[in-house]
């Protein structure tokens, strides 16, 4: 694929929303495991979960089988934009560095990566306040009014900054994962053709994918969880009503660390890798097989 080819953004953003139908009830319980537990917040003081399995259940009993894909809407919408973004600026930015695929390596596709999953993840990132804010809280945030009003709701309450809360975690997380996801599925389909184990076959793609899905729940896991906590406070104008616990996101990481321990950082990593293993499974081999469709 050259330099401004616009397949990669297309194939990109039909790949991720193919994944996230498929993995967001998982999602939807890493979020739940991630915000539980905090001393600072007594709404989630309680640990109201043991493990992924029991939330799943718990969930599914008391809020019903629908809250599992609470915040889908604004899930797809951010993977149609930050998909499509991120797939696209990736191909392209290397094709801008190196011309010849064969000629890639690790750190220059690493690069490429940190860049891409930055400017992707700070465009998109109003639709993943309100995805964590449901996820979190449950289907009831999002109001009859529907997805719309739920956006106006937090701009009104918490004004522009609000839509933007937690970029900057999400930005590092986005950074992180799509500089080691892209990079170690790039290096890993390389390798297994190179040694002549496999062809370029759905074999191929789900053994470098399932590898690229742990590697970045590894990597992203710590950020995760304070890109979380971040999203899902609520800052509100009204100085006489309750302000943010965590200032900022080095803040929320040591806050984590002093009053929940270590292992606090990797709250939800089981449903982080049960997650990222299948989404990528499902999004890469999407990816590639649309690439050999005919134009």
């Amino acid at each position: 694929m050259l330099a401004g080819d616009w397949r990669p953004f297309v194939y990109g953003g039909i790949g991720s929303v193919a994944a996230e139908f498929g993995t967001f009830p998982i999602d939807l319980t890493k979020t739940r495991l991630q915000v539980q537990g905090q001393r600072m917040e007594s709404c989630y003081r309680e640990l109201k979960y043991r493990g992924m399995t029991h939330a799943l259940i718990k969930i599914s009993k008391e809020e019903g089988i629908k809250a599992l894909y609470s915040g889908i809407r604004p899930a797809i919408l951010r993977q149609a934009s930050y998909g499509t973004i991120k797939m696209g600026c990736y191909h392209t930015f290397k094709r801008l560095l190196v011309e010849n695929p064969e000629n890639e390596t690790l750190p220059v596709n690493v690069l490429c990566g940190v860049a891409a999953g930055v400017i992707a993840s700070s465009i998109a990132n109003p639709t993943d306040v309100l995805k964590v804010r449901m996820q979190a809280q449950g289907a009831s945030f999002a109001n009859t009014n529907g997805m719309i009003s739920s956006f106006v709701n937090i701009f009104q309450e918490e004004g522009t900054r609000g839509l933007w809360r937690g970029v900057v975690p999400t930005a590092q997380r986005a950074a992180v994962v799509a500089g080691v996801e892209l990079p170690v599925y790039d290096w890993c389909k390389k390798w297994i053709i190179d040694k002549k184990w496999l062809g370029d076959t759905v074999s191929t793609h789900f053994i470098a994918s399932f590898i690229a899905g742990f590697a970045g729940a590894v990597a992203s896991t710590p950020i995760d969880v304070v890109r979380t906590r971040l999203m899902n406070q609520r800052n509100l104008r009204d100085h006489s009503r309750p302000q943010h616990i965590y200032k900022n996101s080095l803040d929320c990481l040591v806050k984590t660390f002093k009053y929940e321990g270590f292992f606090a950082l990797y709250k939800g990593f089981i449903p982080t890798w049960v997650r990222l293993g299948p989404w990528n499974i499902i999004f890469f081999i999407t990816y590639e097989q649309m690439k050999k469709l005919p134009l």
